[in-house]
């Protein structure tokens, strides 16, 4: 596409869809302004220096005049779906400020991501707000373009997100009768390119287009073949004979980590079909290069990295600015509730044992020198490994001091090494799911804080239910292990072999917390 005329203002900009759209823009040579209503949640994305970024709330009409000034497209991503109050009276008041506003500052056109639904029904409040917004913006003086997408997947979007946790926590789902309707999901890399492409169309084009991917499922078939992308097995979905949205919603914001205030709204409106209606979108703007993206596609892309990502905790480090392959990766900006389950055990503790004593302990850690916790707990969970033919305890480690990238220590091998900071052991015990465990030590002051992170994500229900049964020893294992490495580091010399102990007495207080 050629670079786009003009300034454009994005809205929305720490949303699901515009804090994605807004690399984009600045990749193909827009100039970009973001308006949002506080600017240091911006903070963590790394395009922040790239855009000009102006505060201003868009229910006032002067605030929102002044972002619009000398803009020639404005992008209206923002929606206040799961905010208190009635959501649908803010989005239509929302909605006229904006085009009022754009109208006195000469925006040239207002491009807007609605809802496929159908016609002539009556639409969930959710949808009913979606389409009202998009009809506000259309009756005004700004050409818009309104387009109406469904089920958008890609990790952080809250339909995907419904999708993901159901099918990662339940192998059988009675649901409601809305689980036999029609959808027709999009990528989001699609949905992005479409919203790039809006840009193209003559200036005066004022009219809504329906964009879906041409994959048409019901939603219970979408749950399943996601399963079967995630490598699970399919879930048993029947349904039952009443609707009940909202007895639905309430229930998957029970099961799942999505508030509730999202969740209802979300669920009501999939008691309608969901698919396009016309393609009249192909006579203005080609279909992407390969084509669009088909469900499994997008449900892999959408799975792909993200257990990278979440261990690493860095998104700037994994994200590529352009890449439209990134586009279902998570960003800082996406909600807590997105993204793969994962549980972490995240403990902190400062002593006054220098970092490099420090790091000696963690280097050591076990084998013959145990994990500096509660002997007996780590000795059950190994003889339980055993008895399921697992690894256990029995493999120990090669060396008493030094470790490499491949070593086993015990039912671990280490993943990651970084000699006076880093250690990351990944468990190989047999378990449902995958675990991590962490150890980190950094200068402070005269002395050194050490960091300690439990890593586990879940494998389908057995996985959620393991990690809540393990619970209660980590409550003994965990703080002590932290304690008693700082503890180490400054009493004694852990390349030193321990003094074996002497008699029955000594063989007790050795497997005893």
């Amino acid at each position: 596409m050629e670079p786009p005329r003009g300034r454009v203002l994005v809205t929305g900009s720490t949303g699901y869809i515009g804090g994605r759209l807004v690399p984009r823009l600045v990749a193909a040579g827009a100039e970009v302004r973001v308006a949002v209503r506080n600017p240091s949640k911006l903070d963590p994305v790394p395009w922040r220096d790239a855009v000009d970024v102006v505060e201003a709330d868009l229910s006032d009409l002067s605030q929102t005049l002044e972002a619009c000034r000398d803009i020639h497209t404005l992008y209206f991503l923002v929606h206040a779906m799961g905010s208190s109050g009635s959501f649908e009276a803010q989005e239509e008041a929302m909605a006229h400020v904006v085009a009022r506003a754009a109208a006195e500052a000469g925006v040239k056109r207002i491009i807007y991501v609605s809802g496929l639904h159908p016609q002539g029904e009556d639409l969930s409040t959710h949808m009913r707000s979606r389409v009202k917004v998009g009809d506000v913006l259309l009756a005004h003086p700004v050409p818009a373009v309104v387009l109406q997408a469904g089920t958008v997947i890609g990790s952080g979007s809250a339909s995907f997100e419904m999708i993901r946790h159901l099918g990662d926590r339940l192998p059988v789902m009675p649901a409601p009768s809305w689980v036999k309707n029609k959808i027709e999901p999009i990528a989001i890399r699609d949905v992005l390119y479409y919203l790039l492409h809006a840009l193209d169309l003559p200036v005066d084009t004022n009219r809504s287009f329906d964009i879906g991917s041409r994959d048409v499922m019901t939603y219970a078939q979408a749950m399943q073949r996601y399963a079967e992308v995630a490598g699970r097995r399919r879930p048993l979905v029947f349904a039952t004979p009443m609707p009940a949205p909202r007895l639905s919603g309430f229930w998957i914001g029970m099961v799942t980590p999505i508030p509730l205030g999202l969740a209802m709204p979300l669920v009501q409106s999939l008691r309608h079909d969901a698919v396009a209606s016309e393609r009249d979108i192909d006579q203005f703007i080609p279909l992407p290069p390969g084509g669009l993206t088909d469900y499994r596609t997008a449900c892999k892309l959408a799975l792909e990295r993200i257990e990278a990502d979440d261990l690493e905790n860095n998104w700037a480090t994994t994200y590529d600015l352009i890449s439209m392959e990134a586009a279902s990766d998570p960003l800082p900006s996406d909600p807590e509730w997105a993204g793969r389950s994962v549980y972490v055990d995240e403990r902190e503790a400062t002593g006054e044992a220098k970092p490099e004593d420090v790091w000696k302990v963690i280097e050591s850690i076990g084998g013959d020198n145990g994990w500096y916790s509660w002997k007996l707990g780590w000795l059950v969970r190994g003889w339980m490994d055993k008895l399921a033919n697992g690894p256990g305890l029995n493999r120990g480690r090669l060396s008493r001091t030094r470790l490499r990238v491949g070593d086993h220590v015990d039912w671990w091998v280490v993943e990651k090494i970084e000699p006076g900071h880093l250690l990351r052991l990944r468990a190989q015990m047999l378990a449902p799911g995958k675990a991590w465990l962490e150890l980190r030590v950094e200068p402070d002051g005269q002395g050194s804080t050490y960091h300690q992170r439990a890593i586990f994500f879940p494998d389908g229900l057995p996985g959620h239910a393991y990690w809540y049964g393990v619970l209660p020893f980590h409550a003994f294992i965990f703080p002590t292990m932290a304690k008693n490495i700082l503890a180490k580091a400054l009493t004694e010399h852990p390349d030193q072999p321990a003094e074996p102990p002497h008699g029955l007495r000594a063989k007790l207080r050795s497997i005893l917390p």
